[in-house]
């Protein structure tokens, strides 16, 4: 499976951005998708996850608020809208998909939250 983030950039602190992800190479129907974000020296943290096939959302205690996981299955497209933007959530963020228990990885896109 092939994963492409995009959506990435500079955002004032309270603003909003919407992360892409296409995936490809899978039926998308039957992927469970997540975004993970890692800020500089730091571990790369769950922020949400969505299963293409049922309802049940999951999101980090920290990001339950102002962040919104979604997809479009017609675009094999997962995003995450972010809202509220704090400098604190300035990181790489990235989408993940586990198939047969191995983790796929997109390339990353970098989102900056400063004035």
């Amino acid at each position: 499976v092939q994963l492409v983030e995009s959506g990435g950039g500079l955002v004032q602190p309270g603003g909003p951005l919407r992360l892409s992800c296409a995936a490809s190479g899978f039926p998308f129907s039957r992927l469970v998708m997540s975004w993970y974000r890692q800020a500089p020296g730091k571990e790369r943290d769950l922020v949400a996850t969505i299963p293409m096939a049922g309802s049940i959302i999951y999101y980090a205690e920290s990001v339950k608020s102002p962040f919104t996981i979604s997809s479009d299955n017609a675009k094999n497209t997962v995003y995450l809208q972010m809202n509220s933007l704090k400098p604190e959530e300035t990181a790489v963020y990235y989408c993940n998909t586990q198939i047969f228990r191995s983790d796929n990885w997109g390339q990353g896109t970098q989102v900056t939250v400063s004035s």
